[in-house]
C-alpha cells in the first residue's frame, strides 16, 4: 500500500467515522478495471480466500456467474457452506463494494492504473470490540491477502 492509497478516503470511512481498528490491503491486478470488477461484485458467491476455513471446503466458484449488479441490503457474502453473510451497505459498479460482516466494514475500491492495470484495494474497519481488533487484524491480514490475490488471479485469465 502507497501511503497515497492509506490516506484516500474509502466508503467504509463514511459509515465508521471513528473506528478502533483500521486495515488496509492492496494488490496490482494486471487487468483493466472493468475485468476486475465482475470478481470483487462476486464476493457475494464466496470468500475467495481460504475456502477450507471459511467456507467449510465449499469451494468459492472460478467461473463468473453473470450476477446483476449489487444493491444495497442484499447479502455481502457467502460463508460457512453456502450461506449468506453480512449486508452490502454500497455499491458503485466498477467502482467500490462495501460491506459489513461480523462487525466489520469492508470496502473494495478499483483505482486504475492508466496502464492496463488496476490497483485494488480493500479498507477494513471495525468500530467496536477494542480487545478484539488486534486479533482480528492478524486474522484479516493472511485472509485478507488470499482473497485479493485470488480474485486478481481470476481476473487476470
Amino acid at each position: 500500500m502507497t501511503d497515497a492509497e492509506i490516506a484516500r478516503r474509502y466508503p467504509c470511512d463514511e459509515i465508521v467515522p471513528a473506528p478502533v481498528l483500521e486495515a488496509w490491503r492492496g494488490i496490482t491486478v494486471r487487468a483493466p478495471a472493468e475485468r476486475v470488477w465482475p470478481w470483487v461484485a462476486q464476493i457475494r458467491l464466496g470468500p475467495y480466500s481460504y475456502d477450507w476455513i471459511d467456507n467449510l471446503g465449499r469451494r468459492s466458484p472460478r467461473e463468473l456467474r453473470g450476477l446483476p449488479e449489487p444493491v444495497a441490503g442484499e447479502a455481502f457474502t457467502a460463508a460457512m457452506g453456502g450461506r449468506p453473510a453480512g449486508r452490502i451497505l454500497s455499491a458503485e459498479p466498477g467502482v467500490q463494494l462495501t460491506g459489513s460482516i461480523v462487525g466489520a466494514v469492508l470496502s473494495y475500491v478499483l483505482a486504475p492504473a492508466g496502464d492496463g492495470t488496476t490497483r485494488l484495494l480493500m479498507k477494513a474497519v471495525v468500530a467496536r470490540g477494542r480487545v478484539l481488533a488486534p486479533l482480528l487484524s492478524v486474522g484479516d491480514l493472511v485472509m485478507a491477502r488470499r482473497q485479493l490475490r485470488t480474485l486478481a488471479r481470476l481476473a487476470e485469465r
